[in-house]
């Protein structure tokens, strides 16, 4: 009998199953397509520790009990099928994980219709891509405590590792693991959004040629702003285009697609009430790219002003400073939604141990992570990373460059709406008074929406307009 079963062999699942192979576990994969089912065989060396099927009833009568069945397909209706065609062969205590980027409302549904018949659900996002799916992914599982100790061991040894530790954890019941995933992704969007913002900076405006670009972000890499997004960026700076002439990062066309787990963070946010502007602006700002035809004719319409900087090194030390600054931010706004989640939707989630989670394997994995983590344990209570003091003195040793490196964009014309949304985030939050009493007082003259008082309790109207 083999330990784990997953369904869906294309290069994600091929990849995890095979990591999970290389630990000791015997693995059957399960998909539609002989050829995937020929080439895990393949790959696997040994059908006796690496098999596959194309059919479901062979499949699942192949797994050792409690069945740990993980799902590789594409989020939406094909996750509902693959459990339909599963549910007819499996038994009460069965385990069904569902790995994509499923909205954290269908896995509810999902596991409150699996609970019924005695089958555990579990939505566990993974991050890291293919080669993180090989070789050590990040990997955030949610769903029944007590059965997640069938799939702990195998999860905890094909996760990617940092000093060791394993870059998994049980993060609560329900959806939780597939909501840390979503805002994961969120704050991914953000944080690619800021880094294209300074590339563009240093091209347009310092001058820098993909050669300095790349030698610059590697420099980076190496010191605080160490991060996988990092990295890879001054990778791509050093790409030929092997289809002709020059770097390919300067031939790809300025339109960025998106799979909407971005877009779901943003609403979700709205809706539990919790401000992330660098994430929304992330958003937008892919929106606004897909609008190509429109930007080149708008462009046509009116002059940009012209902005020389001479002084190349103090642009790229005010450039990495507002990067940093930005980062912190971006972070910390997705870690108060899901602060904000956890109360809401009874995850009861420990955001040391998510901060912990993202440390290795993930795509926002970051040097930061660590110091984050530790920030959670050491303040009980803590609202918000920029209260902590280890971030207090980095937000007071980078702010000034981050406005100095906005104001650059501004009278250059180059939109820097993450940089900006991240600098306003934390001017707005860190204002004992902010103007919002105007509209107060605006929303009770045209609507009789009411309004309190700073000076006395209750809640208040006044007929505008009188003596």
């Amino acid at each position: 009998m083999y330990d784990f079963g997953l369904v869906g062999l294309g290069v994600m699942g091929h990849n995890f199953i095979l990591n999970v192979a290389d630990h000791g576990f015997t693995v059957y994969g399960l998909d539609l397509d002989d050829e995937k089912v020929d080439t895990l065989i393949k790959s696997g060396n040994d059908p006796g520790k690496v098999n596959g099927t194309t059919g479901v009833k062979t499949f699942v009568s192949a797994l050792a009990t409690p069945r740990k069945v993980m799902l590789l397909v594409p989020a939406g209706d094909l996750v509902d099928k693959a459990i339909e065609s599963l549910l007819p062969h499996l038994e009460p205590g069965d385990i069904i994980i569902d790995g994509g980027n499923s909205f954290f409302t269908d896995t509810d549904r999902r596991e409150a219709y699996l609970k019924e018949k005695g089958i555990n659900f579990f939505g566990a996002g993974v991050s890291g891509g293919a080669e993180g799916a090989r070789r050590g992914p990040s990997i955030m599982p949610g769903g029944n405590k007590e059965a997640y100790e069938h799939i702990r061991p195998i999860f905890e040894a094909a996760a990617a590792k940092f000093k060791g530790e394993p870059c998994v954890t049980y993060l609560g019941p329900k959806s939780a693991g597939n909501y840390v995933k979503m805002v994961h992704n969120g704050i991914e969007y953000g944080l690619m959004q800021l880094i294209s913002e300074i590339y563009d900076l240093l091209k347009r405006l310092g001058g820098l040629d993909n050669d300095e670009l790349s030698k610059t972000f590697k420099h980076w890499n190496e010191r605080r702003l160490q991060s996988f997004l990092v990295e890879i960026t001054a990778e791509i700076f050093k790409q030929e285009d092997s289809d002709g002439d020059g770097r390919l990062v300067d031939k790809i066309l300025d339109k960025a697609k998106q799979k909407g787990t971005g877009k779901w963070t943003s609403q979700n946010a709205m809706d539990l009430g919790v401000p992330i502007p660098s994430i929304d602006i992330a958003v937008s700002m892919r929106e606004i790219s897909a609008l190509k035809d429109l930007r080149v004719k708008a462009g046509g319409l009116y002059e940009r002003p012209r902005f020389a900087i001479t002084d190349k090194p103090g642009l790229l030390k005010k450039a990495e400073e507002a990067l940093y600054f930005s980062f912190i931010v971006t972070y910390a706004q997705g870690l108060h939604q899901l602060a904000e989640a956890s109360e809401s939707y009874g995850y009861a989630l420990n955001l040391s141990k998510v901060a912990k989670t993202w440390r290795a394997g993930c795509i926002i994995r970051a040097a930061l992570l660590d110091d984050i983590a530790r920030s959670y344990e050491e303040v009980a209570g803590l609202q918000n990373i920029l209260m902590a003091p280890s971030f207090m003195s980095r937000i007071k040793e980078t702010v000034a460059s981050t406005r100095e490196i906005i104001v650059m964009g501004i009278n250059s014309g180059i939109p820097l709406p993450g940089l900006t949304n991240s600098l306003t985030y934390f001017d707005a939050l860190t204002t004992g008074r902010l103007p919002l009493n105007l509209i107060q007082a605006q929303r009770d003259h045209f609507g009789s929406h009411t309004y309190e008082r700073v000076d006395r309790e209750g809640i208040f109207h006044t007929e505008w307009g009188g003596d």
